[in-house]
């Protein structure tokens, strides 16, 4: 048997390991947290259902700066300028909640839970559907879509 071989299934687990951690964000640059989000083209939304065409829509991330209090987010692809919400109660990059501040419109949320951002409708921020990032990157190339 060749080295090759004895090492294929470790090698097979580690690519494997390493998609599960890439698709769920588990490991980022700078600790940083991204949500995809997907709209409904040529329909509506009916819950989390779409009765039109799911195609991914805008990227937004956020990196929480904890000894500032205050979460920074920006659209990514765009020329969009990046946001600042502040005064924000933060225990990590994947849980954190900010008061409403001038910004809060161009974002979609004032709080994330377990990294997962929490919806309001009371607050003034944008409408989204968030996707998981495997999902958002088979709508954005894995149908045909440019």
């Amino acid at each position: 048997m060749s080295r090759w071989t004895k090492a294929a299934p470790f090698l097979i687990v580690a690519i494997m390991f390493g998609t599960l951690m890439w698709s769920i964000d588990f490991i980022t640059l700078q600790g940083e947290w991204t949500v995809y989000t997907a709209e409904c083209r040529q329909g509506v939304w009916n819950g989390d259902i779409c009765t039109g065409r799911l195609v991914a829509s805008d990227r937004y991330r956020f990196r929480a700066l904890k000894r500032r209090k205050e979460v920074l987010f920006w659209v990514l692809g765009t020329t969009e300028p990046s946001g600042r919400l502040a005064p924000c109660e933060i225990e990590n990059r994947s849980n954190w909640t900010c008061e409403a501040t001038a910004d809060s419109p161009r974002s979609i949320t004032l709080a994330m839970s377990k990294g997962r951002p929490v919806p309001d409708p009371t607050t003034n921020t944008r409408p989204f559907h968030a996707v998981s990032k495997l999902k958002w990157t088979v709508l954005k190339y894995g149908n045909g879509a440019q």
